[in-house]
């Protein structure tokens, strides 16, 4: 077995509460902590306190509810006061998208199915559905992704476009599971490795489902390539050799940053939220065509071994006179 595959394996496997892998035609939506919301929600009249949010929520939520709560629930008193700023929003995710996301299992099995071809010896990651604070659509973990309905259901207006939206995040949370276990988050170092970590989840995913995960913003962006790889570029050297985690706001660096990643409802006045997947994307995709082995790029894009040769080969060429 590849080395790389082992030690995914090994991590997954050693997280010790991780659930055991999906298999890809038996894999279902598990909504229990959604519809447990739903009871605590409904049955306080859409008023939940934080204690009953605690309670009847919070304490026994699932593993999923365990990896969504840090830096997206937080606890139950910011997720009351989250709920109480917009009832009628929580109220339509509960009433209207969580029966869609429940009808959703067949476009779950689709995906991992694809998955399993890309990946054969990787394990898959259970699903959990939860409800937050509507500050992520979602996230992964040891052996798990984990989908916020009330973020979701906030991007569609029709159920078409829910599963649409629910099938991208099925393949790009799934990535996150890998890289993961690969230790790609460790990475750590700036812009660059926070854009190719989701830019490989999302070329990943557009090639699982076969269509653009976020098609308003490559409309968006495919015109303007060359002057945003300008501010790309000038944003890398603000941030070279910074630590995500070490960000502090207000500052030069943080705005750098903040413009690429992690800017859902705060994106550059008249861009789409978070416009550095999409760069991402496009990178690996350049660099992608430059290889002949498509399958060893592949475990490139999970693993990430060379975030600066990635970039050497994927760089928009237009833009700026090569370095």
């Amino acid at each position: 077995m590849l080395m790389w595959v082992a030690a995914v394996i090994a991590a997954i496997t050693s997280a010790g509460l991780a659930p055991p892998a999906a298999d890809p035609l038996t894999v279902s939506v598990e909504t229990a902590d959604a519809d447990r919301f739903a009871a605590v929600f409904d049955s306080a009249n859409g008023r939940p306190t934080a204690e009953q949010l605690q309670h009847g929520y919070l304490d026994p939520g699932s593993y999923g509810v365990r990896v969504f709560t840090p830096d997206r629930i937080i606890d139950a008193y910011h997720l009351a006061e989250a709920v109480a700023k917009r009832p009628d929003f929580y109220a339509r995710a509960i009433n209207v998208c969580l029966p869609v996301v429940k009808g959703t299992t067949a476009e779950l099995r689709a995906t991992y199915l694809a998955f399993r071809g890309l990946f054969p010896e990787l394990p898959l990651p259970r699903f959990y559905l939860v409800v937050g604070a509507d500050n992520s659509g979602g996230t992964a973990g040891p052996g798990a992704q984990v989908l916020g309905l009330e973020t979701l259901c906030g991007l569609a207006d029709t159920p078409e476009k829910l599963r649409e939206i629910v099938r991208g995040f099925y393949a790009h949370e799934t990535v996150h599971t890998f890289q993961s276990a690969a230790g790609m988050e460790e990475l750590d170092d700036g812009l660059l490795s926070s854009v190719l970590v989701e830019g490989a989840a999302d070329f990943i995913a557009t090639l699982v489902t076969g269509r653009q995960i976020d098609p308003a913003r490559a409309t968006w962006a495919a015109p303007r390539e060359a002057e945003l790889w300008q501010q790309f570029e000038a944003d890398l050297a603000t941030t070279r050799n910074m630590k995500w985690s070490a960000r502090k706001p207000g500052t030069p660096a943080a705005e750098s940053f903040n413009r690429w990643i992690g800017n859902y409802g705060s994106a550059p006045k008249g861009w789409p939220t978070e416009v550095g997947y999409w760069m991402g994307q496009r990178i690996w995709q350049r660099w992608y065509d430059r290889q002949p082995d498509k399958r060893a790029a592949m475990r490139e894009m999970v693993a990430l071994t060379d975030p600066a040769g990635v970039f050497a080969q994927g760089r928009f060429q237009d833009a700026l006179p090569a370095k």
